[in-house]
């Protein structure tokens, strides 16, 4: 059960079929009614070819840095990974992760599962109650016509898990649907807060003829929202929670490997010392950390608060590097000290931070800028202000950083990937939001 994670790699390669037109934003017109394929072998570059702004681009070397990263970092401390696939919604991106030696995609939503399994992904993580019906009754099928298609969901209630099992029989479900047992934080989101009702879970899913309940669950990060040692502590207390649920249960499990889970891209050093640490003689623990943004990190967020963000926690591991970044244009200058960007809400992430303003394009080349932030975003539109000094001119190109990156790949159906030189297009990375 510890193999990696498989995927359909023709369905994958497939998607290299696809004909450009004028449903895939900032692709040039030029190469419409070519190929994927086809328009990746001219090598094209994202200004000498017309890419239209605002472009979203991802760095290739970055990229294949982070997935090498936490690959190696992931089994040097002996934890499964299975990131989750909400963030990038990229099937060749999945079938990296795989590459890598990804256990299992984790998803959210039966949208993303359906997604997932018309590219042919083996082992799915549910991080989620699954209780709608006709997504249940979808599920029981599609277990039943692929015997090596596993799957494992949350639950949080005795009603969930009656829900659960009164819409599977009245599918007809023939496999038994795995389960786990989420943990959840007092104020946060879902997951069991207390240990009674840990048990009374556990008790419903083992009653069940159609769930299994394989191992316990739970997501760390509404315990804390930064760096700080509070922040931490809270986080440990969270997944020692976890710890003691999973030794409290121990008895009740229908499965010889029991997975444990936690981990998003904030704290999984904190999940790697919990899900390590020795486990009572007799229980076998599939330790499985779910981090999904590590995939192209940001300039934002994760810069600040990952364990492999500018403040290393770490050590010696390398850190993440970002690997998105926008090309807006500068199309107005109407006043001292303000720019307008061709780029907006539609565009780019703004839930957490603002985009960050890095580099200046102009006629002359290509070169830091610094003097400048953003102050605000309108639907298509990004307000630049200027320090005293800094200057711009209208027709130039800002290139900016993004913070959060699950919040970036939703907005748009593809996207360049480029080679070393930031420009030149290596591949065109698809998403199906």
């Amino acid at each position: 059960m510890s193999d990696r994670a498989s995927i359909d790699r023709d369905a994958v390669a497939r998607l290299a079929g696809e004909t450009l037109d004028w449903r895939f934003k900032s692709v040039p017109h030029r190469l419409f009614g070519r190929t994927v394929a086809d328009a990746v072998a001219a090598r094209p570059g994202l200004f000498r070819d017309g890419f239209t702004g605002p472009i979203v681009a991802l760095d290739n070397a970055a990229v294949e840095h982070n997935l090498a990263t936490m690959a190696a970092w992931s089994a040097e401390r002996g934890l499964l990974l299975a990131p989750h696939g909400k963030t990038t919604m990229a099937p060749a991106l999945f079938a990296r992760q795989i590459d890598h030696g990804a256990w299992a995609i984790t998803a959210a939503t039966i949208g993303q599962l359906r997604v997932y399994r018309a590219f042919g992904v083996s082992r799915v993580l549910f991080g989620n109650e699954l209780l709608d019906p006709d997504g249940l009754a979808w599920l029981a099928a599609e277990l039943a016509a692929d015997p090596g298609f596993e799957f494992a969901c949350w639950v949080d209630s005795t009603r969930g898990a009656e829900l659960m099992t009164e819409h599977l029989t009245a599918a007809g479900a023939t496999r038994p649907v795995d389960v786990l047992v989420e943990v959840g934080v007092p104020g946060g989101r879902t997951g069991v807060r207390e240990d009674a009702t840990a048990r009374a879970v556990a008790d419903a899913v083992v009653a069940s003829p159609v769930l299994r309940l394989v191992g316990v669950g739970g997501y760390e990060g509404p315990a804390g929202h930064d760096s700080s040692a509070e922040s931490l502590r809270a986080v440990d207390t969270f997944l020692d929670r976890v710890r003691a649920t999973t030794v409290m249960l121990r008895e009740r499990f229908e499965t010889d490997d029991v997975i444990v889970t936690a981990g998003g891209s904030a704290f999984f050093d904190r999940v790697a010392d919990a899900l390590t640490a020795p486990w009572p003689d007799g229980l076998q623990v599939l330790p499985v950390l779910r981090s999904g943004a590590y995939i192209t990190h940001d300039d934002g967020f994760y810069r600040g608060i990952s364990p492999l963000g500018e403040r290393s926690r770490l050590g010696s591991v390398p850190p993440l590097r970002s690997a998105l970044r926008a090309w807006a244009q500068v199309t107005s200058c109407p006043e001292p000290g303000l720019a307008l960007l061709a780029v907006g809400k539609r565009d780019v992430p703004y839930d957490i931070d603002l985009p960050e303003p890095q580099l200046l394009r102009t006629a002359g080349g290509t070169r830091s800028l610094s003097g400048a932030r953003m102050t605000a975003l309108n639907d298509q539109h990004g307000f630049l202000a200027l320090e005293p000094g800094t200057r711009v001119e209208v027709g130039d190109w800002v290139g900016l950083g993004l913070s959060h990156p699950c919040t970036v790949f939703d907005k748009w159906q593809l996207l360049p990937l480029t080679g070393t030189d930031g420009e030149t297009v290596v591949d065109l990375v698809r998403t199906f939001f």
